[in-house]
C-alpha cells in the first residue's frame, strides 16, 4: 500500500476516535438546522454569542442538561452560535442572548423559554413539554477539590504536575471558567503525573495569602521541579491550557484529549529506527543493540517509549519489513472502533512509532 493511502487511513481512524468524543449539546447550523429540528423529536435550542457573558454562566448548566438527556429519543438538546449562524437566528426572532426556544415535534414554530436557567428548571421544562421523565444526571468531576487538609500532598508531589485554579464562588470570572477547566481536567485525565486542581481561597484563605493570591480566578502551576509555583499567564480557552501543559510537562494531547501524532516519539530513537530500516540483515542486530542502550538511558515517562521502540524493532526483525505496515493499517481499524481510552492511548503509542518504521522505508 502506497504511504499516502497509509496516513489516509491514520487521518480516519483518529476522525473516527474524536467523533466518539463529541458534544452531548448538538451543534447547529444555518444548513443543519431544519434538518434536525422540527422533525420526529421535540428540540430545546439555545441561541448563543461567544461573547456573551449570561450565555458562559449558562453554559455548565446546559451542558449538564445535555448530557442528562443524551439517550431520550425523542428529545433533541441543541445549540446555535449566532455569531457564525446568523440567518436562522435572525428567522426565528433572536434579538438577545442567551434566547432559548422550545420546538414540538414535527413543528418549526417555536415556544419561547421563560424559566430560570440552570439544569433542573431547564429538565422539568423539556420533560413536561417532551413528556419525558429523564432525571439530571451527575456531572463527571475530573478536577480534583483542594482544600487545607490535602493542598500540600497533592499539590506539592514531586513526581506530580499540578495546575492550580485559585477561585471564588460568587466570582463571575471564576463561573465562567468552570467548564473550560473542567475540559482541562477532562483531557488530561489519563495523564497520571498530571493533576488540575482547585481551590476555595474564599472559603480557605490563608493559603490563597500563603501563595499571594489577590484575585480571582488566579491559576498557578506548580511542575515536579518547583514547588513554589509558578503564575500562570497564558489565555483561559481549552486550546491555551492544553497547548500549555503539552509544553510544561512534555504530554501530547489533542483538545479531545486524544494523543497527538507525536506522543511517544522520541528523536534520538527515531534516528536508530531509521537506520535499522537501511541496515542489511547482518547490521540489524547491531542497530537493534543501539536502541536498546539509548532506550535504557531514557528517564521519566520516556522510559515506557523507550521499551515499546525496543520491543517494535525486535519484533520488525523477527517478521520482515512487511510487518510495520500491516501492523499501523490493523491499529488504525482497531482504534477506528469503540475502545477505552486506555486502550485507545496503548495502541496510538505503538501505531505512532510504528509509523516511523514506515516512512522509514
Amino acid at each position: 500500500m502506497a504511504k499516502s493511502q497509509i496516513w489516509f487511513g491514520l487521518a480516519l481512524a483518529a476522525l473516527l476516535v474524536v467523533s466518539a468524543v463529541a458534544d452531548d449539546v448538538v451543534v447547529l447550523t444555518d444548513d443543519s438546522f431544519e434538518k434536525e429540528v422540527g422533525k420526529d423529536k421535540g428540540a430545546l435550542v439555545e441561541f448563543y454569542a461567544p461573547w456573551c457573558g449570561h450565555c458562559k454562566k449558562l453554559a455548565p448548566e446546559y451542558e449538564k442538561l445535555g448530557a442528562s438527556f443524551k439517550k431520550a429519543k425523542s428529545v433533541l438538546i441543541a445549540k446555535v452560535d449566532c455569531d457564525e449562524h446568523k440567518s436562522v437566528c435572525t428567522k426565528y426572532g433572536v434579538s438577545g442572548y442567551p434566547t432559548i426556544q422550545w420546538f414540538p415535534k414535527g413543528s418549526l414554530e417555536p415556544q419561547k423559554y421563560e424559566g430560570a436557567r440552570n439544569a433542573e428548571a431547564l429538565a422539568e421544562y423539556v420533560n413536561k413539554e417532551g413528556g419525558t421523565n429523564v432525571k439530571l444526571a451527575a456531572a463527571p468531576q475530573n478536577v480534583v477539590v483542594l482544600t487545607p487538609d490535602n493542598f500540600d500532598e497533592i499539590v506539592l508531589d514531586q513526581n506530580k504536575d499540578v495546575l492550580v485554579e485559585f477561585y471564588a464562588p460568587w466570582c463571575g470570572h471564576c463561573k465562567s471558567l468552570a467548564p473550560v477547566y473542567e475540559k482541562v481536567a477532562t483531557v488530561f485525565k489519563q495523564e497520571e503525573g498530571v493533576v488540575i486542581a482547585n481551590l476555595d481561597a474564599d472559603a480557605h484563605k490563608s493559603l490563597g495569602e500563603k501563595y499571594g493570591v489577590s484575585g480571582f480566578p488566579t491559576l498557578k502551576f506548580f511542575p515536579k521541579d518547583n514547588k513554589a509555583g509558578k503564575d500562570y499567564e497564558g489565555g483561559r480557552d481549552l486550546d491555551d491550557f492544553v497547548s500549555f501543559i503539552n509544553e510544561k510537562v512534555g504530554t501530547s494531547r489533542d483538545s479531545q484529549g486524544q494523543l497527538t501524532s507525536k506522543a511517544g516519539i522520541v528523536e534520538s530513537l527515531d534516528s536508530l529506527v531509521k537506520e535499522l530500516v537501511a541496515a542489511s540483515e547482518d547490521e540489524k542486530k547491531t542497530i537493534l543493540s543501539r536502541i536498546e542502550e539509548e532506550a535504557s538511558n531514557l528517564k521519566g515517562s520516556t522510559t515506557r517509549y523507550g521499551k515499546l521502540y525496543t520491543k517494535l524493532a525486535k519484533s520488525y526483525i523477527e517478521k520482515g519489513s512487511g510487518y510495520a505496515t500491516k501492523e499501523v493499517e490493523r491499529l488504525g481499524r482497531v482504534l477506528g472502533k469503540s475502545i477505552s481510552p486506555v486502550k485507545a492511548d496503548e495502541l496510538t503509542l505503538k501505531r505512532n512509532i510504528l509509523s516511523t518504521f514506515v516512512a522509514s522505508a
